[in-house]
């Protein structure tokens, strides 16, 4: 068993579960922590089933539930030694920290994972590829463009959930982010948009991908039909058939099956 499922995704916060026979992992935890054990509790896992949790980076958004949740519950954490710093500047305390180099493989349970970087405003963020009997999930959240590192390392995958997060005419009309902030999220180190994300999948060689998760959607400068209508014609277009769901803010996901 290769399942995965978001738990919730978008701008206030975001976490994911990937599930073997005998392996749960979190990755990221940025919904409140009574939010994430609720929406755990739908997909039949509680906190201490969790074998670990994958830090991406350390941004409120994606790790605001790890304070209230480390301190029930003793649940290691993976992540790279940047981000563990900066988190425990922020606060974070008696962690289990189980700390990665980025580009080296671990385990965590019965999943293989590598983590590799990508650009974004954050002490050193990554992407992950999961594996389980040779099968792979990619994660690219968070980045401000797609590097050759990411081709790369994402090649041949089976599942992909990434990132689209902002409508470039609806952030371009957004009377209430400043210029600077526009700035910044369209830069180099901020995030993806619809239509970079489509260029991702477009070059992006995995013929046997299978699932495709769109995720971390701006809740001012885009919309789920907005994202999903730019991906379709990218899959559309390259004659990809895979599904397509787009994770929400407000519920978990189902349940999508890679092996």
């Amino acid at each position: 068993m290769f399942e995965v499922a978001t738990l919730g995704s978008g701008s206030a916060g975001n976490a994911m579960l990937v599930r073997g026979a005998a392996t749960a992992i979190l990755v990221d935890a940025g919904l409140s922590a009574k939010q994430l054990v609720t929406r755990l509790a739908t997909h039949g896992v509680r906190p201490e089933d969790l074998s670990g949790v994958l830090i991406t980076h350390e941004h409120s958004d994606h790790t605001s539930a790890l304070k209230v949740l480390l301190a029930k519950y003793r649940i290691p954490v993976y992540c790279n030694a940047f981000t563990a710093h900066a988190l425990t500047d922020e606060g974070l305390r008696n962690t289990q920290w189980q700390l990665f180099q980025n580009g080296a493989e671990f385990s965590v349970g019965e999943f293989s994972v590598k983590a590799f970087s990508v650009p974004h405003d954050a002490s050193d963020p990554v992407g992950f590829r999961i594996t389980c009997r040779e099968v792979a999930f990619g994660v690219l959240t968070d980045l401000g463009y797609a590097t050759q590192l990411a081709f790369e390392m994402l090649k041949g995958v089976e599942g992909l959930f990434i990132e689209s997060n902002y409508d470039e005419a609806m952030l371009d009309g957004d009377p209430r982010r400043p210029w600077a902030v526009k700035n910044r999220i369209k830069s180099r180190h901020g995030h993806l948009s619809n239509v970079a994300a489509g260029a991702f999948v477009a070059e992006l060689q995995a013929p046997a991908l299978r699932h495709l998760i769109l995720g971390h959607l701006s809740r001012d400068c885009n919309a789920p039909h907005l994202a999903e209508d730019s991906m379709k014609s990218t899959l559309t277009r390259i004659a990809r058939d895979a599904s397509m769901y787009c994770a929400t803010q407000e519920a978990p996901s189902p349940r999508f099956a890679l092996i």
